[in-house]
């Protein structure tokens, strides 16, 4: 079970909803004056990998935390299309105020899931783990990620602190020296933290000699075509594991995946992942009796 990063939720949804209800729900306020009570569906439009159900409903409980909820689909399950993901009961009022911010996080997320998960359905046949980047959406990056592991993906850096990886802008304030990507992973396996797993983006087969010479952990083929790849592992000879990124898509991954990398990120997963498609379906309950 892939747990929620329940402090990011809570962080992520309060500033959502200041930002959409700063002075409350003013149609919302004009229209129902007394509480309206309300029975919502939340319903899948396509075939999906539910994700930020735990954000949509601490927004609902956030509003009002009298709602009740039935979850029908947890985090991290497949839903096909038209199925219920969750049940809500209680006043239409709070429901109308938290439905769409609530939505956007269960369809943005639920999105980088489902196509995480199309990318690693399409390489099930190979040794290969495929992972995130940190271009993410400023604010919702650990969202971002927990949806990828939803998904069945794994998660890269969380943050520049969390290991060392040399790319060509930090290459270009070296390029005074020789062989640039050599120093740069000798500098790094020096001052790095003990035990800090140094990368090295590299371009050509040139670059992965250096990058060998200068014992990096792991070597990132950069936009490379999958003979290119294959010939650079062959270069390397399991001195380093081998990732590949950089203009990665569904079409060409499998290939990707058979030139024989143990990584493959992917920048898409979280900067270009299409919204998974929901609708929230309302209906009013009738008053009980006294």
């Amino acid at each position: 079970m892939v747990r929620p990063p329940v402090a990011d939720i809570r962080r992520a949804v309060r500033l959502a909803l200041q930002e959409d209800l700063p002075l409350g729900d003013a149609t919302t306020v004009a229209l129902f004056p007394i509480p309206a009570p309300a029975r919502a569906r939340i319903v899948a439009q396509q075939s999906l990998v539910v994700a930020g159900l735990a954000a949509a409903v601490h927004t609902f409980r956030t509003v009002d935390a009298s709602l009740i909820f039935s979850i029908q689909h947890h985090d991290g399950e497949r839903a096909q299309e038209g199925a219920c993901l969750l049940q809500i009961e209680g006043d239409g009022r709070s429901i109308l105020k938290a439905e769409r911010v609530a939505l956007n996080f269960l369809q943005h997320l639920s999105g980088v899931a489902t196509l995480t998960r199309r990318f690693c359905d399409a390489v099930r046949t190979y040794p290969v783990t495929i992972l995130d980047t940190r271009k993410t959406i400023p604010g919702l990056r650990a969202l971002q990620k927990w949806a990828v592991l939803l998904g069945g993906g794994t998660n890269h850096r969380r943050s520049l602190s969390d290991g060392v990886l040399v790319k060509d802008n930090h290459l270009a304030l070296l390029t005074h020296r020789p062989k640039p990507i050599r120093t740069a992973c000798r500098k790094a396996k020096t001052n790095a933290p003990r035990g800090m797993s140094v990368i090295v983006e590299v371009e050509s087969l040139d670059e992965v000699r250096q990058a060998v010479a200068g014992q990096a952990d792991i070597i990132l083929l950069d936009n490379m075509s999958p003979e290119t790849v294959r010939h650079a592992i062959r270069l390397i000879k399991g001195r380093a594991l081998v990732e590949v990124s950089g203009g990665v898509t569904l079409k060409n991954v499998r290939a990707m995946a058979a030139a024989g990398p143990d990584r493959i990120s992917i920048g898409a997963l979280t900067h270009s992942a299409p919204a998974a498609t929901l609708s929230l379906v309302l209906e009013p309950r009738r008053r009980s009796r006294s």
